[in-house]
């Protein structure tokens, strides 16, 4: 199984639109972060987790000529937001299926209804097969996925186990059952937002906290703000087989 990391930034990504903080002037493309999603393949299939406001320059800048569909762990934008995007997708596939919670789908509908429309639809919207997912295993082609109920503060949300690799992304609490289903992992993908405490996300203290009770193997942090520093810095900071992550890292699984 191959990961790219698409973007391992917040929702405001870094540089940040007018900011003078020193990450945000940074020359280091290592602290240059598209809004966070990676993609997944294995085989012959290709699969993206979210696509954000970035996802049209992450496919080109990935050279990704086709996927297979779509896995959103929730609605927030910096989540959602290039759900247009899927246009050339979907013109080869004639509809691009896409994996969500049931509310996580209704608000789509509503936000993006041109695309979800069956009669007198716009002939250039992209088009979407529709599967709704609970808190259960399912197959993605010949893949069992392993949805993760996570607390992205008051909002429940689904990261996914792929095998031994996990991606939980908006966490800021897991309840103790979903916790089991994080064992034995050879690779954990996780949120580390900043150092102060943050209402819905993991500050890095946080994060290093949950990581020594689940012990994955390896740990590459991702979500991850101007505020949590250089990269460089603070990667000689973090405890060993902990790592940054950061944009167009690719990983062997």
């Amino acid at each position: 199984m191959k990961i790219t990391f698409l973007g391992t930034g917040t929702s405001q990504g870094i540089p940040v639109i007018g900011s003078t903080h020193p990450v945000c002037l940074s020359t280091d493309t290592k602290d240059k972060r598209l809004r966070v999603s990676i993609l997944i393949e294995w085989e012959n299939y290709t699969y993206v987790i979210d696509c954000g406001p970035d996802f049209r320059m992450q496919m080109l800048r990935a050279k990704v000529f086709k996927i297979d569909g779509v896995l959103f762990t929730h609605e927030h934008a910096d989540h959602t937001a290039g759900l247009d995007d899927l246009r050339p997708f979907s013109f080869q596939l004639g509809s691009v299926p896409i994996y969500a919670q049931k509310r996580v789908m209704e608000n789509l509908a509503k936000r993006f209804d041109y695309i979800f429309i069956d009669e007198n639809k716009y002939p250039g919207a992209p088009s979407v097969q529709q599967n709704i997912l609970e808190n259960k295993a399912f197959l993605l082609q010949n893949l069992k996925v392993v949805p993760i109920e996570i607390n992205h503060g008051l909002l429940k949300i689904f990261g996914y186990r792929f095998n031994n690799m996990a991606y939980l992304t908006d966490v800021k609490t897991i309840d103790l059952a979903e916790k089991e289903k994080l064992k034995n992992l050879d690779v954990l993908i996780i949120n580390a937002i900043r150092y102060k405490p943050h209402h819905s996300h993991l500050n890095l203290d946080e994060a290093l906290e949950l990581i020594a009770e689940l012990n994955p193997k390896k740990t590459y942090l991702t979500h991850i703000s101007h505020l949590l520093g250089f990269h460089e810095e603070v990667e000689k900071t973090l405890p060993k087989n902990v790592y940054l992550a950061y944009d167009e890292l690719i990983l062997e699984i």
